[in-house]
């Protein structure tokens, strides 16, 4: 089945992946800053056969449109309108919102605006809590994309090595030859000015976590350089009915440093708030 055309509210083409039966219990995937899906790979692949699996490469990233000037990327209400367009376009009922980090804000502009009632549960994986100004010294380690400046150059050498070194000390241990060449490909087609809009608003989001009413699932490894841990712990306290699942020996990418405990956890989530939701 091909996937369906799904665009913005101010018509940027969003691309999209989905994946497992549809009518299965729905999982949405919202990768991090300058990512791009194929991340979720692994754990799409573990989990395609129970549920509903769709991906999307947010604005600006991977094979969506990438609209010149800040303005595209620093409004609430249009990253609430991308996450709302890829629900309403492929029929997702209840889904679970799974977001990576930066997804953490793009969840949050959606609640902000849309409200959790038709959302069956949040998932947060390494999951920021603040941008711009907002920021807190706690919430993030040394290998912050926050506080490395070659990140956004228009210097592509320069652009390349940071990027390079920023996904490397993404994760606790070493990926593999072949995902960490996959990692770094999908970090480049994002370009300079969509990496530097990103950060520019100032926004303190943990009041929408706070008044979220969904279920919550706050995954973040214990060794986490980029996020830190406090910040995961922070979230799951903020959020009315939350888990927090601390995962020693990991890093910011817990679905590819341990792919099988993610995708277990991830689904135990999402079928206890189906159970829950039968006995209602």
């Amino acid at each position: 089945m091909s996937a369906p055309e799904i665009t913005g509210r101010d018509g940027v083409r969003l691309a999209t992946w989905a994946e497992g039966p549809e009518g299965a219990p729905a999982l949405l995937f919202i990768h991090g800053w300058a990512q791009q899906s194929v991340c979720w790979r692994p754990v799409m692949a573990r989990l395609k056969d129970r549920f509903r699996v769709v991906a999307m490469d947010l604005r600006g990233h991977g094979a969506s449109d990438k609209p010149e000037g800040e303005a595209p990327y620093t409004e609430t209400s249009l990253w609430a309108d991308d996450v709302k367009a890829v629900i309403e376009g492929y029929g997702l009922e209840k889904p679970v919102l799974v977001g990576w980090s930066y997804g953490s804000r793009v969840i949050a502009s959606y609640l902000s605006v849309h409200g959790d009632g038709a959302l069956g549960g949040v998932v947060l994986a390494g999951g920021i809590l603040t941008i711009g100004a907002a920021r807190e010294d706690w919430m993030v380690g040394a290998s912050s994309p926050g506080v490395q400046r070659d990140l956004y150059t228009g210097d592509l050498p320069r652009r390349l090595a940071a990027t390079a070194k920023f996904v490397r000390e993404c994760t606790a241990q070493p990926l593999d030859t072949q995902a960490y060449g996959e990692l770094v490909g999908a970090n480049m087609l994002c370009p300079p000015h969509v990496r530097r809009a990103l950060f520019s608003p100032t926004w303190d989001f943990r009041p929408v976590y706070a008044a979220m009413t969904c279920p919550g699932l706050v995954i973040h490894g214990v060794q986490d350089e980029v996020v830190s841990a406090a910040t995961g712990e922070a979230a799951a306290a903020l959020m009315q009915d939350a888990r927090y699942l601390p995962y020693e020996g990991t890093g910011h990418a817990p679905f590819l440093e341990n792919p099988d405990r993610f995708a277990a956890d991830v689904a135990d989530f999402t079928e206890t708030r189906a159970r829950r939701k039968e006995a209602v």
